[in-house]
Order: C-alpha cells, then sequence, then structure tokens
C-alpha cells in the first residue's frame, strides 16, 4: 500500500459515516472486464445509495481522478465530503479530490467489505454487464439503461424509495419526475 502516497485508512474515517444517515459520503471501484483495458468508473453515494458511473478508457489513475473531478465539482458541497476506495492503484491520485474538500479513505487490503455498498451495488450491475461483456460493443443507451434500472427500483432499507427520488428530492430537493411508477411514500 506504499504505492499510494498520502493514503489515509479507513480506521480514520469518522464511525458516524457507517450510519449512512449523513449525505455525501461516497465509495468508489472499477468494474473490471475480460477483455484487457475495459473498466467503468462506478460511485455509490453511501446515504441515498445512488449509482453513477463512467466508462473508462483503460485502468490509469490520471483519467479515474479526472472523472471523478469532473462529477464531484458538479455537486454542492454537501454531497461531497468523503469518497473511500481500495488499494487499486487506479485511485493512486485521490489527492485531487481534496482541492473539491473531499477527504479521501482507503480500506485494508483484502477487505472489500469495508466498502460494501459499492460491492453490493457493482453485484447487481454484474447481472446486466458480466464479466465477458465486450464494452466496445455496448452502446451508451444500454449503460444508461443499467444504471437507470439500479436508480429507479425502491429498496427496503429507503423505506421503499428509490435512490433517484432520495437523492433527487430529498437531497437535493427538486421536485421528481419519472417515467417509473413511483414508490409508494
Amino acid at each position: 500500500m506504499d504505492h499510494i502516497a498520502g493514503r489515509v485508512s479507513i480506521d480514520q474515517r469518522p464511525a458516524y459515516i457507517d450510519k449512512r444517515r449523513q449525505p455525501g459520503h461516497w465509495e468508489a471501484d472499477l468494474m473490471l472486464f475480460a477483455k484487457y483495458g475495459q473498466a467503468v468508473l462506478v460511485a455509490h453515494e453511501r446515504h441515498s445509495r445512488l449509482l453513477v458511473l463512467s466508462r473508462q478508457p483503460n485502468k490509469a489513475a490520471d483519467p479515474v481522478a479526472n472523472k471523478l473531478i469532473q462529477l464531484f465539482s458538479a455537486l454542492p458541497q454537501f454531497l461531497r465530503r468523503t469518497i473511500t476506495f481500495d488499494n487499486g492503484t487506479e485511485f493512486a491520485y485521490h489527492y485531487q479530490l481534496h482541492k473539491l474538500s473531499m477527504r479521501t479513505f482507503f480500506c485494508d487490503a483484502h477487505a472489500p467489505w469495508q466498502k460494501g455498498g459499492i460491492e453490493n451495488a457493482i453485484g447487481r450491475m454484474r447481472r446486466g454487464l458480466p464479466r465477458k461483456t465486450d464494452l466496445t460493443s455496448l452502446c451508451d443507451d444500454r449503460l444508461l439503461s443499467l444504471v437507470r434500472s439500479y436508480n429507479h427500483t425502491p429498496i427496503k432499507c429507503l423505506n421503499y424509495k428509490t435512490p433517484a427520488e432520495v437523492f433527487i428530492r430529498d437531497l437535493l430537493h427538486f421536485k421528481c419526475e419519472s417515467t417509473y411508477r413511483l414508490s409508494p411514500v
């Protein structure tokens, strides 16, 4: 883990983040595929369980950091507090997020359950994006459809609201218009 400069252990992450009550705490990982170099960057907001993703040109740290900065700079400060990664070299430029006032944390080696939200989300996304998927043959509309389906599925731990409803309506206070059936309130 010496390969990641400025790495801060998840042990130093404040315990209240584990309760998922405060928005703005994220987890991120890469979904890798059988064809070498194909990757999708996935970020998961811990409170709302909202999932965002982006195709990556490769597993290199620079494009991963650039995409995360692009994503988080578009959000209000209260939705970009912390982010937790595994120890992959693709997150070696995590410190670039510090300029957005985001604190970065890293799981212990071989302990993916320490960022279980993103691991669960990736597991659910793998139903439609198995490892054998060739991303070059997957159109953007299909990829967006998969993430849209994830974000518009009611979840028991959210009182049967969808991640999109919680993120858009409850956190950003926008009225949520959807072509999907809204969950019972």
